[in-house]
């Protein structure tokens, strides 16, 4: 593949604390919403590539489970597809919360960052949440802990400053191929993405009723004879409680994930679609190998 020596491509982990912004900066570099964003910590499971493309470089960004103690086998996977990614990128931007001081989690990172010779980019998110004067302060504090190659403030959801995070990270890519298609934004399948969909509006209508025990499996897409896309989804709980909250009283909890998520999906897809939601249990799936390998934790 012949390389334009003026065009930049590299990978970019981003890497965090739960809850620091990391899905909400990658959809706005992106542009579209790619991973699913929540208030609850560790709601992304998976590792999620998702692809920039600019005039003069291809950025691949790879959106990771944020660090945290794991508590069963899938907090030992999301832990696992977090630190991995360490080695194999080319920068890594290690996020955190800017209304929040340095802790265990954070130092438990840093720990980590200093086992690996990979440039770290320091990205202080939620600066609109904060005073000004408190900026300065909490750089310092980090810098003092560790030899960032850089630090950028920023606002994810306000879009502030990035377009300086983008320029900080090209001056540590090298030149590169575009590996993806200028109209590719990740390389996840629309199943998978879908599933993700469907999982984040859940976690928003039941709020604190139902933890992290929900899974979503695609069973079938198929074309209809109007050209409308047929979604059969099937959200997995681990209690027969659960399966009761998620339903709500006379399916208006079920109805109103499913009108929700329909909008990302018809936006993602570009076509309209017929979103037939169901509700089973499946005990302690959490802890179940063959579960996890069955909804797509490997």
């Amino acid at each position: 593949m012949e390389v334009n020596k003026d065009h930049k491509s590299g990978f970019v982990s981003v890497i965090g604390r739960p809850n620091v912004g990391k899905s909400t900066l990658i959809n706005s570099l992106i542009g579209q919403k790619v991973v699913i964003m929540s208030d609850k910590p560790q709601t992304t499971r998976n590792k999620i590539m998702c692809v920039l493309t600019l005039n003069d470089a291809q950025i691949l960004f790879i959106d990771t489970p944020g660090i945290h103690k794991p508590k069963h086998k899938l907090g030992e996977y999301m832990l696992k597809a977090a630190e991995n990614t360490l080695r194999e990128v080319d920068v890594i931007f290690f996020v955190v919360d800017a209304t929040e001081d340095i802790g265990g989690g954070e130092r438990y990172i840093l720990d980590l960052l200093s086992l690996v010779e990979t440039p770290v980019i320091l990205v202080v998110n939620k600066i609109d949440k904060i005073d000004k004067t408190k900026l300065l302060p909490i750089i310092q504090k980090y810098s003092s802990c560790y030899e960032f190659v850089g630090v950028v403030p920023i606002s994810a959801m306000e879009h502030t400053n990035l377009d300086g995070l983008i320029a900080e990270v090209k001056k540590y890519l090298e030149p590169g191929p575009q590996y993806y298609p200028e109209d590719m934004i990740t390389d996840q399948p629309e199943r998978l993405v879908i599933a993700e969909m469907i999982r984040e509006k859940v976690l928003h209508a039941t709020r604190d009723e139902i933890p992290h025990s929900i899974a979503v499996d695609i069973e079938e897409i198929t074309t209809r004879a109007n050209e409308d896309l047929y979604i059969r989804a099937v959200v997995y709980v681990e209690r027969e409680s659960q399966k009761g909250i998620v339903i709500g009283a006379k399916g208006q909890l079920l109805k109103e994930v499913g009108k929700l998520a329909r909008v990302d999906i018809e936006n993602l897809l570009g076509s309209k679609i017929f979103l037939d939601l169901w509700v089973k249990v499946k005990k302690d799936w959490r802890n179940k190998e063959g579960s996890l390998r069955s909804f797509g934790y490997e």
